[in-house]
């Protein structure tokens, strides 16, 4: 029979329901009986002992809230009675002794990579367009039209096909309330014309000028980053000439990041062309000509020590830190332990499971560099009149993630068991193998845009909610929390981990499931429905403004 409730830590003095459960209900866990006051949907807590003013509230193990009033055994949890609230931390010397999995069904597997000339091999192979300023946005969407068109790589053929169907069936007085895309033909598929080039990718952003130098700056890190990523042929900028961020300083910053860069790179200044015409027709044909050269690289065999997987989560319930999460953290260990890397970014949402961070740092200086991007994050929180506190949206909220030390110590769990070996601020490239932090905003798109810029090639994306975040050059594989979820949302979920919370699979079983996925992604024997649809989400993070 499955199990109706879950007590995650046995030190927490709250249950998790899995199933809704109703008011009056009595309910055995442990051989103890515990009859419900109020509903408590799935996803939601209950108090398993009378809770006074003050008293605090244990889940994971660890103090993720406060009592606000008195509430009487068998009460839900929620957003009044309990505040978020978390404890201190610092620096320990805790000597930290990790249990690796067993890897041997991996042992000697590979997976069809990229190679570059500097040993990193990328799980994909992407020509990358990027303005220095906003100002450039509409000469690029420009082309990303003409070359997305032509060369195969667009995905709203059909629903300009369904606009034309409407069309049609307007004129020829049909009711369009009762014409479905499905209805119509297909349209023939029409093929890439280079196979080896698995997309064409524009970095449109908002920055470059007009904000501070300090936002200028840490722009020109953020797109030499991408322009150096391991998933990206070449490179294909757009420039206003007047603006910030100068191209002198991105060739700098690209510079400053890898001294051997020698990927095809293109630069066109706007206010030294002869016209907009000229300038877009002469980057359309040099990209093309670049094109023809990039498509000419194929897969080739690479161990799995050099899978670069971020680990994200986002539209985040209250089963993210009971499935997807410790399973996407369970395969984490895994690559860890075969010689691969992990980034787990998100700092907002690591609060609450600092110490235990700091506890599995290899070293002092990196336990510090950590503690000092958390305060210092913090700090620049408080000063816009935020906090960490306030992290958790409505839907995560709505769905039982009722403090932000719940959503983190949940969120925590996809970065596995394994030290940590680094800790990256932000752009910061990944060098060491093993678990790296990385200093992002837990902002879905903030983090994905980040974590890519350190060095993932692909990426593991846990929800409860559902969300169509995709990133432009790093492989976005979504994993759903709930069965519910990966049935409503197929179109977008790869992965679905409700199995755990059924009692059919565990966590174990599902992690090695999700690396036998990974090693078909970074092949390109499967693409991730985030790929399929586009879903290019690309947002530069300005420091202390966002969480």
């Amino acid at each position: 029979m499955k199990a109706r409730v879950l007590k995650i830590h046995q030190k927490d003095n709250v249950l998790v329901a899995l199933t809704n459960l109703k008011k009056g209900e009595s309910i055995e866990h442990n051989g103890e009986t515990y009859t419900l006051v109020d509903d408590v949907d799935a996803k939601h807590k209950f108090f398993i002992g009378d809770m006074k003013a003050g008293d605090p509230v244990y889940m994971y193990g660890v103090l993720v809230g406060k009592i606000q009033f008195d509430v009487s055994k068998g009460g839900r949890m929620t957003t009044d009675n309990t505040k978020h609230a978390a404890d201190p931390y610092d620096y320990r010397g805790v000597q930290y002794e990790w249990h690796a999995p067993d890897v041997s069904k991996f042992k000697n597997r590979t997976f069809n990579g990229y190679h570059r000339s500097d040993g990193r091999v990328g799980t994909a192979n992407y020509w990358l367009f990027l303005p220095t300023v906003f100002c450039e946005n509409r000469n690029l969407d420009v082309i990303r039209e003409a070359l997305h068109n032509e060369l195969g790589y667009a995905v709203t053929d059909k629903y300009k096909s369904y606009t034309k169907y409407l069309v049609d069936a307007y004129k020829e007085g049909t009711d369009i309330n009762t014409l479905q895309i499905a209805d119509m033909e297909p349209d023939p598929v029409r093929r890439r014309v280079f196979k080896n080039i698995d997309g064409i990718k524009f970095l449109n952003h908002q920055g470059g000028c007009g904000g501070t130098r300090q936002d200028a700056a840490t722009l020109g890190r953020l797109l030499a980053a991408y322009s150096d990523h391991p998933n990206v042929a070449g490179v294909t900028v757009l420039s206003l000439g007047c603006q910030n961020l100068q191209v002198q300083d991105y060739l700098g910053y690209l510079k400053e990041r890898n001294p051997a860069f020698d990927k095809p790179l293109y630069i066109f200044e706007q206010q030294r062309s002869q016209s907009e015409e000229q300038l877009v027709a002469e980057a359309i044909r040099k990209t093309f000509a670049g094109l023809t050269e990039a498509n000419k690289m194929e897969r080739r065999p690479a161990p799995l020590t050099e899978l670069c997987i971020g680990v994200k989560c986002g539209g985040s319930d209250g089963f993210s830190g009971i499935s997807a999460n410790p399973a996407v953290g369970y395969c984490a260990d895994l690559v860890v332990a075969l010689g691969g890397k992990i980034l787990l970014a998100e700092f907002p949402e690591l609060c609450g499971a600092e110490q235990e961070l700091i506890d599995r740092s290899v070293d002092e200086p990196t336990a510090r560099k950590f503690m000092h991007l958390m305060r210092s994050y913090d700090e620049m929180a408080h000063k816009v009149g935020s906090g960490f506190h306030m992290n958790p949206s409505p839907g995560n909220i709505r769905d039982g993630l009722i403090t932000d030390a719940i959503k983190s110590t949940g969120a925590a769990k996809k970065g596995g068991t394994s030290p940590v070996a680094d800790v990256l601020d932000y752009t910061e490239k990944v060098r060491k193998p093993g678990l790296s932090l990385v200093c992002t905003p837990g902002n879905d798109v903030e983090a994905t845009t980040g974590k890519t810029a350190s060095g993932s090639t692909l990426i593991l994306f846990t929800t409860g909610l559902g969300t169509p975040t995709g990133n432009p050059v790093c492989p976005t594989i979504k994993v759903a929390t709930n069965s519910s979820l990966a049935k409503r949302m197929k179109d977008i979920i790869d992965i679905d981990t409700g199995s755990i919370i059924e009692g059919e699979k565990t966590i174990e079983e599902m992690g090695e499931e999700i690396l036998e996925y990974c090693i078909k992604a970074a092949s390109g024997e499967v693409i991730p429905k985030a790929v399929q649809l586009n879903q290019d989400d690309f947002i530069p993070w300005k420091r202390g403004v966002s969480l």
